[in-house]
């Protein structure tokens, strides 16, 4: 179903200036999903009465079924309804926070926090409903302010976590994301108005069966790696079928009317670049969230611990969120002037200033949020630019489905930089009163690390296609429907003036 000039004008025209910080907060609720066990990770085998190996499971699980939802609510939300499917990624998310509310088993634990994966579909069906319903004027900021939500979130909820889990039962976690999710429910369905565009075809349920399949084959090595030996038979053997499985997907899906991913558009060198980027933006971003906290925390006796609490070392790096959030309408602006990507090119340089001053910024707690304050803007100016350059190269009717495969990307690379940064601090750790604990030089070696995926990341953003700056802080159609809707909008705009 395709909407006519005149139904566009109304449709956009209803939606209040509610809905942009609504469809943020929707976003900022997953980030405190992934976020909220942060605090109490050491203590996970006590807690659960297992061992530290089978205690991973309860992250790892939130990974996979995150990385398999994200595609797959993008392309049901072009199908069917973007506020629909975002709704439903919401309530399953509140049904997990309940199920590993009321439980301290393991395996119902895995299963609540399986189930809470689920909500990462939230930020791309987020991104397209801003597509779909706010004027273009507004769609820069609205998006970018979206795409950095997850880092926003995650910044904001670690000195609240950590609040809580010291002096509450560390359930409560739960029962405040699931009140979290149902309040964002609530405001969706109240103030959110549902879009009638929707995509042509049939859900493509052997893609989606395929691409899940090759998505955990390759997942489960890379987070469980360390544990079970990098060049150990079950390692390599998932690392193999992931590659057979997913060679073999994507020719099904050449193959396909309506693929669950267009190939053929994911292929095109603004797309491909863009998401390659992602995923060196999505390392990048991950590593000050494993290096910083650690270092805060340490205590001071190692030499180069700053001996802080839970909370304090979340307050400190809480700012890392808090200028990605600002970043937001200063994107917008630059991305106006400049375009998409020069916005993403100058927020990847700053990144590699962030890293490259932070190797001398370790001395002190002050010195940790000056660094996050410096990441927090080259993150957030990344972040931003990245739906933009999407959109601006797939159709409309793509949009849900594009924006959940460069979501993936960005998780991947995040899967990618704990499992590199907690290899490199596992081989470089000193032993301290008997225990082994992360060492001053593996805190800095993953610093480089995350400055030569910058570097790789700024390189392939060099090769992007141009793009003209936008005049009037509008963005360009990416559909010859579109391109009619603006120029009939804009006489509409010169009669009514």
């Amino acid at each position: 179903m395709t909407l006519t000039t005149t139904d566009r004008a109304a449709h956009v025209r209803e939606v209040s200036g509610a809905v942009v910080p609504l469809l943020a907060f929707a976003g900022i609720v997953v980030a405190v999903m992934q976020t909220l066990l942060v605090p109490v990770i050491k203590d996970l085998p006590r807690l659960l009465d297992t061992s530290p190996a089978d205690a991973t499971w309860v992250l790892t699980s939130t990974l996979l079924s995150g990385a398999v939802a994200t595609p797959i609510m993008g392309r049901l939300g072009d199908l069917y309804g973007k506020r629909r499917m975002l709704v439903t990624s919401l309530a399953v998310m509140v049904a997990g926070a309940l199920v590993s509310a009321f439980t301290s088993d393991l395996l119902l634990m895995i299963a609540g926090r399986t189930l809470q994966g689920f909500a990462m579909g939230a930020i791309p069906l987020g991104i397209g409903l801003m597509r779909d319903l706010l004027p273009r004027e507004r769609l820069g900021s609205a998006m970018g302010l979206m795409s950095s939500s997850i880092g926003v979130g995650g910044g904001l909820a670690l000195p609240a976590a950590a609040l809580v889990a010291q002096h509450a039962d560390w359930h409560a976690l739960y029962f405040g994301a699931a009140g979290l999710g149902v309040h964002a429910i609530t405001l969706i369905l109240l103030v959110v108005p549902e879009p009638p565009t929707r995509a042509a075809g049939r859900f493509d349920l052997p893609g989606a069966l395929g691409l899940s399949a090759g998505l955990v084959l390759f997942l489960l090595p890379v987070t469980k790696g360390a544990d079970w030996g990098w060049t150990s038979a079950t390692t390599l053997g998932l690392f193999g079928a992931a590659a057979v499985v997913l060679l073999l997907w994507g020719v099904m899906e050449l193959r396909v009317a309506a693929p669950l991913v267009d190939l053929r558009t994911t292929a095109r060198r603004e797309v491909l670049l863009t998401n390659l980027a992602s995923i060196m933006v999505g390392v990048s971003f991950f590593v000050v969230s494993l290096v910083l906290p650690q270092l805060l925390q340490l205590p001071v006796a190692t030499g180069y611990g700053l001996g802080q609490s839970m909370v304090v070392a979340g307050l400190c790096v809480a700012p890392l969120g808090l200028t990605m959030m600002f970043t937001a309408p200063v994107y917008a602006r630059l991305s106006v002037r400049y375009g998409p990507k020069t916005t993403l090119i100058l927020g990847l340089l700053i990144i590699a200033a962030g890293y490259g001053g932070g190797l001398g910024l370790m001395s002190a707690a002050w010195q940790t949020v000056v660094t996050s304050v410096v990441l927090g803007a080259g993150i957030g100016l990344a972040y931003s630019s990245l739906p933009a350059l999407i959109i601006a190269a797939v159709p409309a009717s793509e949009t849900g489905a594009a924006n959940g495969l460069n979501t993936l990307m960005r998780s991947i690379g995040t899967s990618v930089s704990s499992a590199v940064i907690g290899m490199v601090l596992a081989g470089t750790a000193n032993t301290v009163g008997g225990v082994e604990v992360p060492s001053l030089h593996g805190f800095r070696v993953s610093f480089l690390i995350a400055t030569a995926a910058v570097a790789v990341g700024l390189l392939l953003a060099l090769f992007l296609p141009g793009t003209r700056p936008r005049t009037g802080g509008q963005l360009r159609a990416s559909s010859e429907e579109e391109a009619n809707v603006e120029r009939a909008s804009q006489r509409e705009g010169e009669v009514t003036a």
